[in-house]
C-alpha cells in the first residue's frame, strides 16, 4: 500500500506530495485508458462494419438523389418558380415554370445530369425516365433569350409535358429529403390528389414482407421441432457418441452455402432423387417440392437446424439428470418429468435458437432465390434486385430500414413477453 501522509490543513497526500484523491483519479482514469485501448480494435471494426453501413442505409432511404447529386441542386429554377403551382387546380403550370425548366434542363443535359433525373424521377411515376432523355438534346439547342413560348415547345417534343401527375411528381420531389422512398416501400404513392395507395394487383412489398415474416416464423418452427430431439440425444449420450454426432451436426458449415442449396434444387425438382424415390414406392403422381414455398421451407429449414441446435445443446448439457431421476422416484410420469422439470430449464436455449433461425430466416435471399421461384421469393430478393439491377439505392435502403424496424419491434415484444434476460447461448 502507498505511503500517505497529511498536510497543514488535513488534506492527505501521496507518497509524491500530491492529494490522495487526486492521485486516485489519475491512476482510475489512468485504468479507463489503457482498458479502451485494449477494446478500441473491437469499437472500430463495429463502427466500420456494423454502425456505419446501417447509418448509410437509414440516410440512403430519405435522400432526395439523382445520381451523387440533390434533385434541388440540379432543378434550382423549377424549384422556385413550381412552389406556388397547386396540381389540384387539374391546370398545367405557367409558362414561367417551362421557361425555368429549359434553363436547368440545358445546365443537366451539359453536365449529363439530364437522364439521372429522369431515372429518379421514373422511381415514382414510370415513363419520366424515357420523357427526360428523350428532351435532353432538343433542349440543349434553345436559345432561352430568343426562342419561346416554352409551353409550346415542350409540348412539341412530347405531349407528356402536359401530363400534371408527372409535373406533381416533380413538385413533390423539390427537396433535399423525401418520403416517397418509404411510401413505395408500403405500396403507396403520392400523385395530384394526395397520398394513395396503389392498386391491389400491385402491392408487392406489403405482400412480400408477410410472406419473409410468415414463412421465417414456419421455418423457426421447423427448425425447433427437428433440433430440439437432435440436442437432447447430444446431452443425454456419453462424451464420446455426443461429439462424433456434434460433428455431424456442425458439418454443413464447412460447406458452401451455395453447394447446399444447389444440391436442395437437385433433390427437390421433379426428376430429383425425392420424387424419384417416391415414384418407386408407388407414389402415382410427383409433387411439387421446387419453385414454391415448400422447396424454401425444406432447404432453409436444413441449412439452418444447427444455429437451433447448437444453443440447446449447450443449454441441456448445463442440466443435471439426477433432476429426473428425482422426479420419476416422486411419483411423476415420464411426460410430467419432461413437462415439469426438464423443458422449463430449456426455454432459454429455446429462446435463444428460436431468435437467431427467425432473424437469419428474415435476412436470406440466396436460397429462397434457387428453390423459391415466384410464390417462394423473401422481401430480401426485392432488395437485392433494387441495389444491383433497377439501381433504386433508395427504395432498397427503405426496404431494408423497414425490414430492421419490424424485427426490432418483435424483439422488443418477445423481450416483454419472455425476457431477452433468458437468452442462453452457453
Amino acid at each position: 500500500m502507498a505511503e500517505t501522509h497529511t498536510d497543514a490543513n488535513g488534506l492527505v497526500l501521496a507518497a509524491d506530495g500530491t492529494p490522495l484523491k487526486k492521485s486516485l483519479n489519475r491512476a482510475l482514469r489512468a485504468q479507463k485508458i489503457r482498458a479502451l485501448l485494449l477494446i478500441a480494435p473491437l469499437l472500430l471494426f463495429i463502427l466500420i462494419s456494423f454502425v456505419l453501413p446501417i447509418g448509410e442505409m437509414l440516410l440512403r432511404s430519405v435522400q432526395n438523389k439523382a445520381g451523387t447529386s440533390y434533385v434541388p441542386d440540379l432543378i434550382p429554377n423549377v424549384v422556385v418558380t413550381l412552389e406556388d403551382w397547386d396540381p389540384a387546380t387539374g391546370e398545367m403550370p405557367p409558362e414561367a415554370v417551362y421557361r425555368a425548366l429549359a434553363i436547368d434542363f440545358a445546365v443537366a443535359f451539359e453536365e449529363r445530369n439530364h437522364t439521372q433525373l429522369g431515372r429518379r424521377f421514373n422511381y415514382e411515376t414510370p415513363g419520366m425516365s424515357s420523357l427526360f432523355r428523350k428532351s435532353g438534346r432538343a433542349v440543349a439547342g434553345w436559345d432561352i433569350e430568343t426562342d419561346g413560348p416554352f409551353r409550346e415547345a415542350f409540348l412539341e417534343i412530347d405531349e407528356d409535358w402536359g401530363n400534371i401527375e408527372y409535373w406533381a411528381t416533380i413538385q413533390n420531389n423539390m427537396g433535399y429529403y423525401t418520403g416517397g422512398y418509404f411510401l413505395a416501400a408500403i405500396d403507396a404513392q403520392r400523385t395530384s390528389e394526395g397520398v394513395t395507395m396503389k392498386d391491389a394487383d400491385q402491392r408487392i412489398y406489403q405482400k412480400l414482407m408477410v410472406r419473409t415474416l410468415w414463412l421465417s416464423f414456419v421455418i423457426t418452427i421447423c427448425a425447433l421441432a427437428l433440433g430440439y430431439p437432435v440436442a437432447w440425444l447430444l446431452a443425454d449420450l456419453p462424451a464420446r457418441q455426443s461429439n462424433l454426432l456434434l460433428i455431424l451436426v456442425l458439418l454443413p458449415f464447412w460447406t458452401s452455402l451455395l453447394v447446399r442449396t444447389s444440391a436442395w434444387k437437385i433433390l427437390l425438382q421433379n426428376q430429383g432423387v425425392i420424387n424419384d424415390f417416391l415414384t418407386y414406392l408407388g407414389l402415382a403422381e410427383r409433387l411439387a417440392l421446387i419453385n414454391n414455398q415448400l422447396g424454401v421451407i425444406i432447404a432453409m429449414t436444413h441449412i439452418l437446424l444447427p444455429f437451433m441446435i447448437l444453443p440447446l445443446y449447450s443449454v441441456m448439457k448445463t442440466i443435471q439428470p439426477t433432476y429426473l431421476r428425482a422426479a420419476k422416484s416422486l411419483g411423476a410420469t415420464n411426460t410430467t418429468a419432461f413437462m415439469r422439470v426438464y423443458f422449463p430449464q430449456t426455454t432459454p436455449g429455446i429462446g435463444a435458437g428460436a431468435l437467431l433461425v427467425f432473424i437469419l430466416a428474415v435476412g436470406y435471399f440466396i436460397t429462397p432465390e434457387l428453390v423459391g421461384g415466384a410464390d417462394g421469393t423473401f422481401i430480401s430478393n426485392r432488395i437485392y434486385y433494387q441495389f444491383s439491377s433497377s439501381g433504386n439505392w433508395g427504395l432498397a435502403a427503405a426496404l431494408g430500414t423497414i425490414m430492421l424496424a419490424v424485427v426490432l419491434l418483435l424483439y422488443y415484444i418477445y423481450d416483454k413477453l419472455v425476457g431477452a434476460d433468458n437468452l442462453k447461448l452457453g
